[in-house]
């Protein structure tokens, strides 16, 4: 959970619900072929389960000065990698602080693979 006082009480959200929500961001861009797991119990759930989902390859945590977002993720062979980042950054972190109102601090966006 994702804790942030405000002068009319506690706002907290779920890890679930931004892994969701930057995950379905970030695959909407153009360039990006696909999310990679990130972390072994992701690996494991989606052999387990054999589907993606959204939350794959996303991890969110709350900083000092706000939510630190990464992403793995797999481009389409051919595209410019440095504007698909650029993309991603400046989506996501707009559509976070839209939906949540937390401020993003940082999105580190870890290209893992490439596809045709």
């Amino acid at each position: 959970m994702i804790k942030m006082e405000t002068p009319l009480g506690a706002v907290e959200i779920s890890n679930d619900y931004f892994a969701n929500l930057v995950g379905h961001a970030a695959s909407e861009c153009f360039g990006v072929a696909g999310m990679i797991e990130s972390t072994a119990s992701q690996g494991l759930r989606y052999i387990l389960r054999k589907e993606d989902t959204q939350d794959k390859g996303v991890k969110v945590r709350y900083g000092a000065n706000g939510l630190v977002i990464d992403l793995h993720i797999a481009v389409t062979y051919g595209v410019n990698i440095s504007a698909i980042v650029k993309s991603i950054v400046n989506k996501v972190s707009y559509t976070v602080e839209e939906a949540t109102g937390f401020e993003v601090a940082k999105v580190n966006v870890f290209v893992d693979d490439m596809k045709q």
